[in-house]
């Protein structure tokens, strides 16, 4: 069965930005392909940043960067009920003092709702 979060490891987007690089089409194609096996599925695309920058920064760049992976896994023709949401630097996995840690925290995931 699926997990409640889907890790999208290895999206990544240009720094300060919600452009996302290409290394990322394949890992959202894989994504896209899951989602629409499990078209049931309600799925909110969560942003997250490091801790540079300020809260409020972070919460907008985290917001454009979930609604750019959205944006990307409709056009793949996704038809789950998605939503976006950025999340800033509220929720943190790693330690933001190293480059390693907050390399982790900039991170999109898939949050399964049902």
């Amino acid at each position: 069965s699926l997990g409640k979060e889907i890790r999208l490891d290895g999206v990544n987007f240009a720094s300060d930005s919600d452009k996302l690089l290409p290394e990322s089409f394949g890992i959202l194609n894989a994504a896209a392909d899951t989602l629409k096996r499990y078209p049931e599925l309600k799925i909110e695309v969560a942003g997250h940043t490091d801790s540079r920058s300020s809260d409020s920064y972070n919460l907008g760049l985290s917001q454009r960067r979930a609604n750019s992976v959205l944006a990307y896994l409709r056009d793949a023709g996704v038809r789950n009920e998605l939503s976006a949401k950025g999340y800033g630097e509220s929720e943190p996995i790693a330690d933001n003092n190293t480059d390693e840690g907050r390399a982790i925290n900039r991170r999109v995931v898939l949050r399964i709702l049902n």
